[in-house]
């Protein structure tokens, strides 16, 4: 007698034969995202040591427990790295040599995330100190999980960078391309719905608000096609300068678009053309307009 669910394995196994863009059954090994997730966090470990892990931290177990770690990492991030290079070989390099470099830029890493934390502590009049900033304020993390996979990104390994950021994104709501180039002090507040495209340059001191995007303009114009798919031809997205100031639900399009030095853009401005240094940008014939309510009865009294 047949399982009840034999019927249904049979219509899976046509549907994988008749939709074969999405399996991936023959040929190199995949990256785990169950595992680059892991490495993530643990990487997050290395970073704000005390800050994440579950046993305690402190000064007499500091190096033992660094030292741990950090071979435990290069055996897991080796292993993510040589099914990448498989699919994606980085010329000259292999998975060792590719894993031992990234872990050296950590500790000059953890320098530049450490003027984001400062940027979220001076930017923001609630934060009560650094360690509710790196405890508590999602734009943190994925900051800091996008300069890990930046560096992964320019030394040419695929797959794990957006598996990192996209790992950050869905905890964090903030989605930041690991290609983007984006200077210090750089602080995401609130966070939700950012947006930053992976031609994208930011300079130094930079503030975003939540919902703002970065984006380009059309892929049409910027993208060729081969025998692999779409490739990008060109800068996407924009170029935005130092001590600059974007507010709520901004859209900033286009790699022709340049936001100079100093210049605030207002709330939900979408905006396709640069704009000079000192500037600040705004929707001028946009008016609120405060009318007197009728009550009615069903109204809720509070």
């Amino acid at each position: 007698m047949d399982h009840p669910i034999d019927d249904l394995v049979e219509q899976l196994l046509v549907s994988y034969a008749e939709c074969g863009g999405i399996k991936h059954l023959t040929g190199a090994s995949l990256p785990s995202k169950n595992a680059v997730a892991a490495l993530t966090q643990d990487l997050l470990h290395l970073v704000f040591p005390g800050f994440i892990a579950d046993g305690e931290l402190n000064a007499r177990n500091l190096k033992k427990e660094t030292l741990s770690l950090v071979g435990d990492l290069q055996v897991r991030l080796e292993r993510e790295m040589a099914k990448s290079l498989e699919s994606r070989p980085v010329a000259g390099e292999t998975a060792l040599s590719l894993t031992l470099s990234f872990l050296r830029q950590l500790p000059d890493l953890r320098c530049t995330i450490q003027t984001d934390v400062d940027a979220a502590f001076q930017g923001d009049p609630a934060a009560l100190d650094h360690e509710e900033v790196v405890l508590a304020y999602p734009g943190v993390e994925a900051v800091a999980v996008y300069r890990l996979a930046h560096v992964l990104h320019g030394m040419g390994v695929g797959y794990l960078p957006r598996m990192m950021t996209e790992w950050a994104h869905s905890r964090t709501g903030i989605d930041i391309h690991p290609g983007a180039e984006i200077g210090s002090h750089f602080f995401v507040d609130h966070g939700t719905g950012v947006v930053i495209g992976g031609t994208t340059r930011i300079g130094n001191r930079v503030r975003l608000y939540q919902g703002v995007g970065l984006v380009a303009r059309s892929l049409a114009k910027h993208v060729e096609r081969n025998e692999q798919g779409l490739v990008d031809s060109g800068k996407r997205h924009p170029t935005v300068g130092d001590d600059v100031t974007i507010y709520a639900n901004a859209t900033i399009v286009g790699g022709d678009t340049t936001i100079g030095d100093r210049t605030i853009i207002g709330g939900n401005v979408w905006l396709t053309r640069s704009v000079p240094p000192d500037s600040v940008v705004f929707f001028e014939t946009q008016q609120v307009s405060i009318h007197p309510r009728q009550r009615l009865a069903g109204d809720w009294i509070i």
